[in-house]
């Protein structure tokens, strides 16, 4: 994603994409991490939960069968992606509302969300979008509202470094490099974010996958 509206597709080249879920199930130990990012988020009766960069809708629909009483939206600016989520729901019986849009598109229903998830997609945005994705966020959030975030961050070992190397060459070293560093607290905080901790790392054959919670300041 960037200013000029283009995005990094799901796998990384849009001929990918008919590949992503697998990829993802192989390579970054998928089962571990959505169930952890589950358990944080702990859907809810009557929580409105938006996910954004929902890709191929999996983490969406599995919240919404968590919690049928939640109301779900995913957000994705890749059309391809989309059209896979609303089928992966249709096939599962989850009704979760899909719509087109970056991640600085968040706040188009500012203030109506319960709840905020994140999946594997900060890693892929320039640095400047980041930014523009979790003050969106924050905005879309209802006070005291919670984000919940699993994605690549600071790669502590020398060996999670070297793994972490087949992401940047796949999405671009600029973009990856800052979630590489540690920055994505860092951002949550600048955002207005508050009680933002890291609160698990997972190794994976890619790099270290950590998960995230922030909380909207209640203001």
């Amino acid at each position: 994603m960037s200013n000029d509206r283009t995005f990094t597709p799901a796998a990384g080249r849009a001929e990918w994409t008919p590949f992503y879920d697998f990829a993802i199930a192989l390579l970054t130990r998928e089962r571990r991490w959505r169930s952890a990012l589950l358990r944080q988020t702990a859907p809810a009766p009557g929580d409105r939960i938006l996910d954004v960069g929902c890709g191929t809708g999996t983490f969406a629909v599995m919240l919404k069968r968590a919690e049928p009483g939640a109301h779900l939206v995913g957000l994705d600016p890749d059309a391809d992606v989309l059209v896979r989520a609303r089928a992966k729901a249709a096939k599962a019986a989850a009704e979760v509302a899909f719509r087109q849009g970056f991640a600085r598109d968040a706040d188009a229903d500012a203030g109506r969300f319960t709840k905020v998830v994140s999946s594997l997609v900060f890693h892929q945005v320039p640095l400047e979008e980041k930014r523009a994705g979790f003050a969106a966020i924050g905005r879309a959030l209802r006070p005291g509202g919670t984000l919940h975030v699993a994605d690549y961050g600071l790669q502590r070992t020398p060996l999670m470094r070297a793994a972490f190397r087949q992401i940047q060459k796949l999405d671009g070293f600029d973009n990856t490099e800052p979630n590489a560093r540690g920055v994505l607290p860092e951002l949550m905080r600048e955002a207005g974010f508050a009680a933002v901790e890291e609160t698990q790392v997972i190794a994976t054959v890619t790099g270290s996958i950590s998960i995230y919670r922030a909380q909207r300041a209640d203001v």
